[in-house]
């Protein structure tokens, strides 16, 4: 893979790393009471149970990954934040593209997510409260995890549809949705604009992964 499309793609890709470790730190959260909480806390609580009973069970990791996808697609809205981080070269793209690229988006970021399943036991978090933004609402947790400094991470939840969504996952203040859009930004200005390379780079990248 060439070397501009390796930094880019590696970097952050699809909730990577930080977002991935994200969500899997609410593993060994504690089960506070839904009524003491709002929704957008409880569904962040709810979540992270999810997760707790996958990644702390008696299954194998290919029968915990399996498990994994439908929890991830039931509480992240994959679809909205993969045509976020395309940005303005969304409506460029012909209806065939997006569709291959938020199948491509989706399959790499439960890759992402999944192969980091081994790596946060023992990990706890603590809801600290929330903020209004627009639609969305911020729920802020403090995450520790041993041998690990303590982390603040923010979970983005859109409250505009009919169930709450993670939209965006906010690690020490930093969004990795708006990191990725510029990464491929990035990405497509060094290549013409050419949504095609990025589809490319992108089932290359999700090829190597398998």
């Amino acid at each position: 893979m060439p070397v501009l499309t390796r930094r880019v793609l590696t970097r952050r890709v699809f909730l990577a790393a930080a977002g991935a470790g994200a969500i899997l730190a609410a593993l060994g959260a504690p089960r506070p009471a839904f009524a003491q909480r709002s929704t957008a806390s409880a569904f962040v609580n709810q979540f992270a149970t999810e997760l707790v009973g996958i990644v702390n069970g008696p299954q194998d990791i290919a029968a915990k990954k399996a498990a994994l996808g439908p929890v991830i697609d039931a509480n992240v809205d994959v679809a909205k934040i993969a045509r976020f981080c395309l940005g303005r070269f969304w409506p460029t793209a012909t209806p065939a593209q997006q569709q291959q690229y938020t199948t491509i988006f989706h399959q790499v970021l439960l890759n992402s997510i999944s192969g980091n399943l081994g790596k946060y036991r023992g990990v706890t978090f603590s809801l600290q409260g929330e903020t209004p933004q627009g639609t969305n609402t911020l729920v802020s947790t403090v995450i520790n995890r041993p041998n690990a400094p303590t982390a603040n991470v923010q979970w983005v939840v859109d409250m505009s549809g009919g169930a709450p969504k993670v939209v965006d996952v906010v690690p020490e203040g930093t969004s990795l949705r708006l990191t990725q859009r510029s990464d491929y930004a990035s990405y497509l200005s060094r290549h013409g604009n050419d949504i095609s390379a990025l589809l490319s780079a992108l089932q290359q990248q999700l090829d190597n992964a398998g």
